[in-house]
């Protein structure tokens, strides 16, 4: 399948540290749940999907950041991750990190690579 873009939200509902963006995905032929945030500047994305058990990290939607604003965490079990990189950083998540997701910024929007993706 070759790769192709796709809109996901404006630039500036992306804050930095703040609210995260919620979107979905065809995965593994499945409809699953993903998210992007500004982290140091850029927009990172990730699914969605715990990486100790496939639960959602966020607890009140959008909300994937911890209280310090440095680590993603995961509501339901505590598991702790670097947002530039998706690993695991502490918690149950036992060295299993986040799967991370191709997006870019032009002309003030947020687009998703789709088709890009390796689905380990």
């Amino acid at each position: 399948m070759a790769a192709r873009e796709r809109l996901i939200c404006d630039s500036g509902a992306l804050e930095e540290g703040g609210r995260g963006v919620r979107f979905e995905l065809q995965w593994a032929r499945e409809t699953t749940p993903a998210f992007v945030v500004r982290y140091d500047g850029e927009a990172v994305a990730y699914l969605n999907r715990c990486g100790h058990v496939p639960v959602e990290l966020d607890f009140n939607a959008g909300e994937f950041f911890d209280f310090s604003g440095l680590y993603f965490v995961c509501s339901t079990h505590g598991a702790l991750y670097a947002p530039e990189s998706g690993a695991c950083m502490g918690g149950p998540c036992n060295g299993r990190g986040l799967k991370k997701l191709r997006v870019f910024e032009r002309n003030g929007q947020v687009y998703l690579i789709e088709g890009s993706e390796t689905h380990e």
